[in-house]
């Protein structure tokens, strides 16, 4: 164990080494823009936004108290949304700014009906924070589930407003709890309250005296249960589906596919696939069509000439996934190949037993539960996925499966009650001065 002056100063270098990071950041991104389109988009969203925030806070907020939500991207939003709209509920004279840090998340919930103004995360410097602290004058703010940014805090949290962690979830192997944590420490020490996902992540924080801190679950729960209730009616997958098995792949990369083209391929029974790529790129779509055994289709193409002879649909747009569970019978999630796996609780609250790569699902409490109850199972490789298409292909055993994902998401349902109900504690006693 260091000393307590050793640590001190690592703090100290730490959070000078954030600072000239950070600083350096935005030059980072200008140049990696020249390769990356997606980066591009950030930088360009983030030109001249400080000018743009300033003339949308003088005209459009009027005067009314501000909530701020930030994401870092698409499945922090859908993880943030159910707090969001409850909030718009019991507030609504609330001014809601929605902030994303990734294109991935602005460039397609920008329009988003739910918040009053929304744009990218000014970068973290000290300049920027202070800035759009002084523009917006947040009363209460929510940062969603791993967002931790020390200029803003620090910028917050002398400006008075009350700054919330939700959806929140820690690890040991986290610097928080490390001996050269201080400065991650004393990022958590500057948020009114944090709201955990699990009681291990709620231990962790009180044994670094961290007390200001609740268990109130996963509000993705939330938003996967109103997904299920109120999902679109899709007629063109229902007769391409048929009286098939279907199995759905949902949120793809290429590590995923290079396991599940061999696996499919030696797959004997008739299947249908509904395959939806995490990021449509087109050359890779037509290099994975061609490795298959069995046709496909892109929805485009079916849309327009549908041939329900066609074995696989791959989806060439965005924001369909959700929707295309309820026509399945197995799924698919990818990125746990790539060390980040996507949604599984969308496929489980329609009873779909779920699959994915045994590599990067260990950090998803989910994922770990669904596994031990029966729900999904973590593959290795094709023989594995192969084997547990053809277990679930029995329409009893996959029944079985299905209806264990279903009642754990039934049973996680509620955190957005929990945060809810320690925001308007906490609002109500900083409206009435005590």
């Amino acid at each position: 164990m260091r000393t307590t002056w050793s640590a001190q100063i690592l703090t100290i270098l730490t959070t000078i080494f954030y600072q000239f990071f950070i600083n350096l950041f935005p030059f980072l991104m200008r140049v990696a823009g020249n390769f990356s389109h997606k980066i591009r988009l950030g930088v360009e969203g983030r030109d001249g936004l400080l000018t743009r925030l300033d003339e949308v806070f003088q005209k459009q907020a009027n005067g009314r108290p501000v909530a701020w939500f930030h994401a870092a991207s698409l499945g922090e939003f859908e993880q943030g949304r159910p707090v969001m709209e409850r909030f718009r509920e019991t507030y609504p004279d609330y001014f809601i700014l929605l902030t994303f840090f990734s294109p991935s998340g602005y460039e397609i919930r920008k329009n988003y009906g739910g918040a009053d103004y929304i744009c990218y995360l000014p970068i973290d410097t000290p300049s920027n924070a202070k800035a759009f602290v002084e523009i917006v004058k947040p009363r209460v703010v929510f940062f969603i589930k791993y967002e931790f940014w020390y200029n803003y805090l620090k910028a917050l949290r002398k400006s008075g407003a009350l700054i919330y962690s939700f959806s929140t979830i820690f690890r040991p192997s986290q610097a928080f709890f490390k001996w050269y944590g201080g400065f991650y420490r004393g990022m958590l020490s500057l948020f009114d309250h944090i709201l955990v996902q699990n009681q291990q992540s709620l231990d962790l924080l009180k044994g670094i005296g961290v007390y200001q801190c609740s268990l109130a679950g996963d509000t993705r729960f939330d938003r996967v249960s109103t997904i299920a209730s109120s999902v679109k009616d899709l007629p063109e997958i229902a007769a391409f589906v048929g009286d098939k098995t279907c199995l759905v792949l949902g949120s793809v990369w290429e590590s995923d596919m290079e396991v599940i083209i061999p696996a499919v391929n030696a797959f004997e029974q008739p299947l249908k696939m509904i395959i939806a790529p995490h990021e449509i790129k087109p050359e890779e779509i037509t290099a994975w069509r061609s490795k298959f055994s069995r046709t496909s289709m892109l929805y485009s193409e079916y849309v327009k000439n549908a041939d329900l002879r066609a074995d696989i649909l791959f989806i060439d747009n965005i924001g369909m996934l959700s929707s295309l569970y309820r026509y399945g019978h197995i799924a698919y999630i990818g990125g746990s190949f790539g060390g980040g796996l996507h949604n599984v609780l969308e496929a489980s609250t329609f009873g779909l037993p779920v699959m994915f790569g045994n590599k990067g699902y260990h950090k998803f409490q989910e994922a770990k539960d669904l596994i031990e109850e029966g729900g999904a199972v973590a593959i290795a490789n094709a023989e594995e996925a192969t084997a547990c298409l053809q277990k679930w292909y029995d329409p009893s055993v996959r029944s079985d499966a299905g209806m264990v994902g279903k009642s754990y998401v039934s049973r996680q349902t509620g955190a957005t009650k929990a945060v809810m109900a320690v925001v308007e504690k906490e609002l109500g006693v900083k409206r009435s001065g005590l």
